[in-house]
């Protein structure tokens, strides 16, 4: 279902893969998915297949592409989860965002105009906060975000709506951090926030060690309708 596309740099100094899931007829809208630090894995392209069976074209771009293009890495194997550790500290956050944001223009492009959501996963859930902040996205949601705490000087900038999934027993975000998000976030009109009690991170992946049948199912169910909503 799906293919490899190339989108242009915002400053067009390049160009980035990505991996492009259409579906069957017109688009009915777009979405963006944001990848964990294993890169384009089976995982990601799965959920933009999927998306696209829901009627959504669907693009994944390859956000280490400055580092390395075409990593992809499965976190139940030790050695690689430690080479996507190292990998998240050589990524460029803000690059990443200006990336995710050529996607939208190129999604934007390819479905005439329409609406673009975004979905991110890990690193990915905390872009796609960024992105939801930081760009002009239709909608964004993000599972088991790290580090939104610290970017919660950010929330003024959100204009459109914003699901966030939050797994209470997750290992990478602390209690202390996941009470600092609803702090400041329960109160803001655009932002939803889903706990899951005594799930961890990577819970709704699409495989793997990781994956709560039951939570993925009740996070992508909700996921599902708030696109539904906002993006049609």
């Amino acid at each position: 279902m799906g293919s490899s596309i190339t989108i242009p740099t915002l400053d067009k100094s390049g160009s980035f893969p990505t991996y492009c899931a259409e579906p069957d007829g017109t688009p009915r809208a777009a979405i963006i998915v944001i990848q964990e630090i294993f890169g384009i894995n089976p995982g990601i392209r799965q959920k933009c297949d999927s998306w696209a069976a829901l009627g959504y074209l669907a693009i994944a771009p390859d956000l280490f592409w400055r580092i390395r293009p075409g990593i992809e890495l499965d976190p139940d194997i030790p050695a690689e989860l430690q080479e996507a550790f190292g990998l998240m500290g050589q990524f460029d956050q803000a690059l990443g965002i200006a990336d995710i944001e050529a996607s939208i223009h190129e999604a934007r492009a390819r479905t005439g105009g329409g609406k673009v959501g975004a979905v991110g996963y890990c690193l990915g859930g905390r872009l796609a906060y960024m992105t939801a902040a930081r760009t002009d996205v239709d909608a964004s949601v993000g599972y088991y975000g790290v580090g939104i705490d610290g970017l919660l000087g950010e929330k003024h900038a959100i204009a459109h709506a914003l699901l966030l999934h939050i797994p209470q027993a997750d290992h990478l975000v602390s209690p202390e951090s996941q009470a600092a998000m609803h702090a400041g976030l329960d109160d803001h009109p655009k932002v939803t926030l889903y706990d899951y009690p005594g799930l961890d991170h990577g819970f709704a992946a699409e495989t793997g060690l990781r994956r709560n049948e039951q939570g993925a199912a009740l996070a992508d169910s909700r996921t599902t309708a708030f696109f539904a909503e906002h993006l049609g």
